[in-house]
């Protein structure tokens, strides 16, 4: 599967709010860095904390900008919009760095500022 599909793949995952299909794509003990959150770690610690955070949004819809490789690094810039559980939409952008152990994620690292999903509108 070429990259861009394989991170349009990622992004599906997301929007249809599929947090188990969402930990499948890291390694058991993969590490998951969400903004300036702690880190998680372990695919099952993954799953709950996505979980969590799709409980707070009601949907999204992400896109890929662009996206470069450099040996078992990926580096995804994008732009999601979300749609808050009040119908407001957010759209944000992103940068996703994954550091890769075969064909899964060992430590995926979302750069984003989500403050405007959550300010008052």
């Amino acid at each position: 599967m070429e990259r861009k599909q394989w991170l349009e793949k990622i992004g599906q995952i997301i929007d249809a709010k599929d947090a188990k299909g969402f930990s499948e794509l890291i390694t058991e003990d993969g590490i998951f860095r969400f903004g300036n959150a702690p880190e998680v770690k372990g695919r099952k610690a993954i799953e709950d904390y996505v979980a969590a955070f799709f409980g707070m949004i009601k949907s999204s819809s992400h896109k890929v900008l662009n996206h470069w490789e450099n040996g078992d690094g990926v580096i995804w810039e994008g732009q999601v919009e979300y749609t808050r559980l009040d119908e407001k939409k957010v759209t944000v952008n992103f940068c996703n760095v994954f550091y890769m152990k075969d064909d899964l994620i060992d430590k995926y690292l979302i750069f984003i500022d989500n403050a405007p999903l959550f300010a008052e509108q």
